[in-house]
């Protein structure tokens, strides 16, 4: 049986409000309290009531856009120029725009209230890129109107890389190459892809009956790669293979390998995670699990402009090995 769309009339009447209430929610003009917009969101929800963002747009006088919204790691470092992984998303929501009448808003945020202003002020809707799972709830309470690229919380809906599925075959890689000694260095703990990764790579060694050799690897930046595979080198001599949580990290571990004297891959064999420039530009070049990412972002930011983003949606894409030369 064929079922329309759920209209503002549908939401104001689960609600219990007036049709004029759940616009000024929907809009977020003042005028209504909190238990009433709680109401109101709750409603659309349980509906999966989406606004018709272009009437929207045009009656705020505000331009239809897609935000792309990242959580700088920290106050020093960049985002867009720095880490390889943005320029993929980018290409991504960029190939999808390509001919729409839809602007593009980058956002570097590093606080809720940040993220509050943004979700206020979306209309298409918002890509997140790296939010944590409480921010992104956060953006979803204010703007249903959002898919996050990374694994997060129940409710917003996500297009996400089978990052454990990955880093489990990235170990059982190496280990059919003969290594048995293989570490890993893990990503930023707050980071859900980070997370899954080291799920993955625990996972992995349980299965081979291998030691779990892993280590604490900072944030998805060179230095802390760097950084980690000495402390790997220190508390792991003899260790014959790494599992890295990021190319980015994997290149830095690898210039840090070869300055203690090891080979790669003679002595260590090197496997890195998503398959972005630093993989094919490292030396030697990265064997890497390729993530696609612009097909991500592209599959994001066509829900967003079809409309079609039920609360909890889920479309997980697979991950491949990329065999090179470390």
């Amino acid at each position: 049986m064929n079922r329309s769309k759920p209209t503002i009339e549908d939401v104001a009447r689960v609600a219990g409000v007036s049709r004029a209430t759940v616009s000024r929610v929907i809009n977020n003009v003042p005028g209504a309290s909190e238990p009433l917009r709680a109401r109101v969101h709750e409603a659309v929800s349980a509906l999966g009531y989406l606004p018709n963002q272009t009437a929207r747009a045009l009656a705020s006088g505000r331009p239809r856009a897609i935000d792309l919204v990242a959580v700088k790691v920290t106050a020093e470092s960049g985002w867009l120029g720095t880490d390889p992984y943005y320029s993929r998303v980018l290409a991504g929501v960029l190939a999808v725009l390509e001919g729409q009448d839809v602007h593009l808003r980058m956002h570097a945020v590093g606080s809720g209230e940040a993220i509050d202003a943004i979700a206020a002020d979306a209309t298409v809707g918002a890509v997140l890129t790296n939010l944590p799972p409480d921010h992104a709830a956060r953006f979803h309470r204010r703007c249903r109107r959002a898919v996050s690229l990374v694994a997060t919380a129940a409710a917003v809906p996500a297009v996400e890389a089978d990052n454990v599925g990955g880093a489990q075959a990235a170990v059982e890689h190496l280990h059919r190459l003969g290594r048995r000694r293989i570490a890993a260095i893990h990503g930023p703990a707050t980071t859900t892809c980070a997370a899954d990764r080291r799920a993955g790579y625990e996972r992995a060694v349980r299965a081979l009956g291998l030691p779990d050799l892993g280590v604490p690897g900072g944030e998805f930046l060179r230095e802390d790669g760097h950084d980690a595979a000495g402390r790997l080198l220190d508390r792991y001599p003899d260790v014959d293979a790494v599992f890295v949580a990021c190319d980015v990290m994997a290149a830095g571990a690898v210039q840090a390998l070869t300055a203690a004297g090891r080979r790669v891959p003679e002595d260590v064999r090197v496997v890195g995670f998503d398959d972005s420039l630093a993989a094919a530009c490292s030396n030697p070049p990265l064997t890497t699990m390729r993530v696609p990412v612009e097909e991500m972002a592209a599959t994001a930011t066509r829900l967003l402009l079809d409309g079609t983003l039920p609360v909890g949606y889920r479309e997980r894409f697979p991950v491949s090995l990329v065999q090179r030369s470390s």
